[in-house]
């Protein structure tokens, strides 16, 4: 059989690589996900099947070009000449390549990718991972791919190309990706969430946002021994069953013993503004002597880190450009290839970035390592162990020394306001609260616990006000024992038949779904006053 990569005389593989990454998609591995999916050709072909594999990597390493211009970068560097194929054929070979090589060879490569001593990487002994989705990703407006995906509508009617929703799990200290699932967006993130529980460890802590603490997400999240640490929507109102000396509490969601943290937040900036917001975390850490609330509050912030993953798919490699294909099955292709090549750059980087300790992967450039790898393409260095100068160590190699030789500073917390590309954005008018247009270094930040509101006869301005105040007061009162629904309608004013007793249940039901009731018997409900703890032991 011809040589696999380095191109001799009559080689048909010659173009069979992509650079310095093909150390970390080896030709072994390539042939070996062909034979897998079964998509290995059956007669010698001027294009076989690993050369399809890597051109439409390649593709994905150079979006910007046709992929005529595509095949002249993988043969550029070569030692013979390389046959110009069509256009035609370079169609051809990608549909037999099919979907099924690439989507394999991107579940071998995802996964963890430091090591657990990384800096930034854990918190105590959990590897700390999120998951978040990404619908900003534009597609040929064309009918097989609009059959598929549908058109995004906005309040001004259709936009002009369909999107597709891209979920993925992602490493926050190194940026990597563990797993990925991409469809329509008329699916939700929530839904595309389940299909990545199954990838969840227990030797991980998850950090979510408000989207994702549904009680079924929160039950099956828990199912799988991962911790969590989730936003919870403003409207949720969880049982206080116990305060905590930090201002937290314990509770339950779903049958899960939770504990929730109330913060209030502000930063100030170098410019003299001040900035803030109320966050509510849900987390199964409920021990408030070895993780107080203000070091989980810090934690949440790491969630940001798998934006950073967006920011370098979506526009570092992507430039922001529409996608290729005009048809599902393409689309289904260039995905999985874009996230594979996505990986490997991100494995590389964080070799390299372990090489010298201490150092942090938030450090290592996305942007430099990309432009090498392309560079590694044009002129094959590194593509096989003896075409690696010397000069570069085997694990550093040419991407990796472009990496340390360019290293970021180290984290600087700054604030801007979310930067609006697209004119239908439903993020048009996000900078309500006037944050700087620039970015802008922040000074301080201050964390204030704010321990939770109770009903209390005593204390009128902590009351809760409204529909939901009364029934407080009317459990309150009654030693908060068990009332009937139409117990609470009486004391209400209401009549305990007809319609307005009808309201009142479905009212007590959505609650109780929030979690703001305990249902102890059908139309039986009470609400759970809380028992302060002791402070905590001095050791």
């Amino acid at each position: 059989m011809a040589k696999s990569v380095t191109g001799g005389t009559g080689d048909v593989f010659a173009p069979g690589h992509v650079g310095e990454l093909t150390q970390v998609i080896p030709p072994e591995l390539v042939d070996a996900v062909l034979d897998e999916s079964g998509a290995r050709e059956r007669r010698l072909r001027s294009l076989p099947s690993r050369v399809g594999v890597y051109f439409v990597l390649a593709l994905g390493l150079f979006e910007h070009l046709g992929t005529a211009l595509v095949w002249g970068k993988l043969g550029a560097g070569l030692a013979t000449r390389v046959p110009q194929p069509s256009e035609k054929a370079l169609r051809d070979l990608r549909r037999r390549v099919g979907v099924a090589p690439l989507k394999r060879l991107f579940d071998v490569l995802a996964g963890p990718l430091a090591q657990p001593s990384t800096p930034g990487v854990s918190y105590r002994r959990w590897r700390t991972v999120a998951f978040d989705g990404c619908g900003s990703l534009n597609v040929p407006d064309h009918e097989r791919n609009r059959s598929w995906l549908g058109r995004t509508e906005r309040r001004y009617g259709p936009t002009g190309h369909p999107r597709l929703m891209l979920m993925t799990l992602c490493e926050t200290g190194t940026r990597g990706l563990i797993a990925a699932v991409f469809g329509s967006a008329s699916k939700g993130e929530t839904d595309y969430a389940h299909d990545l529980i199954g990838h969840l460890t227990p030797d991980m802590l998850l950090l979510a946002d408000r989207a994702f603490d549904s009680n079924e997400l929160l039950t099956a999240i828990a199912a799988q021994g991962t911790q969590f640490l989730i936003r919870a929507t403003s409207t949720r109102r969880p049982p206080v069953l116990a305060l905590l000396p930090d201002g937290s509490y314990l509770t339950r969601i779903g049958g899960l013993p939770l504990r929730v943290i109330e913060a209030e937040i502000h930063t100030r900036t170098a410019d003299g503004g001040d900035f803030g917001g109320t966050y509510r975390l849900l987390t199964t850490l409920t021990d408030h002597r070895i993780d107080p609330a203000d070091h989980l509050v810090r934690l949440y912030h790491e969630r940001w880190e798998i934006e950073i993953t967006y920011l370098a798919l979506r526009h570092t490699l992507l430039k922001g450009r529409v996608l290729r294909s005009k048809d599902p099955v393409g689309l289904n292709q260039e995905m999985w290839a874009l996230l594979t090549l996505y990986q490997a750059l991100r494995s590389v980087m964080v070799t390299a970035v372990e090489t010298m300790p201490g150092c942090d992967p938030d450090r290592a450039g996305f942007t430099v390592a990309l432009e090498a790898a392309r560079d590694t393409v044009i002129s094959p260095i590194g593509t096989t162990a003896a075409s690696r100068p010397s000069r570069y160590s085997d694990l550093v190699g040419h991407i990796g020394a472009r990496v340390l030789h360019a290293l970021l500073p180290g984290r600087r917390m700054r604030l801007s306001s979310r930067i609006v590309k697209c004119g239908t954005s439903r993020y048009n008018i996000w900078n309500r609260d006037g944050r700087p247009r620039a970015s802008t270094p922040i000074t301080t930040t201050e964390i204030t616990v704010q321990p939770p509101t109770l009903p209390n006869a005593h204390d009128p301005s902590r009351t809760p006000t409204g529909r939901w105040g009364q029934v407080c007061r009317i459990l309150a009162a009654n030693s908060n024992q068990a009332m009937h629904t139409r117990d609470i309608a009486r004391h209400l004013g209401l009549p305990t038949s007809g319609r307005p007793l009808s309201s009142l249940t479905a009212q007590l039901c959505c609650w109780e779904r929030n979690g703001r009731l305990i249902r102890t018997a059908p139309s039986i409900y009470k609400i759970t006053l809380p028992d302060a703890l002791t402070p905590p032991l001095v050791s």
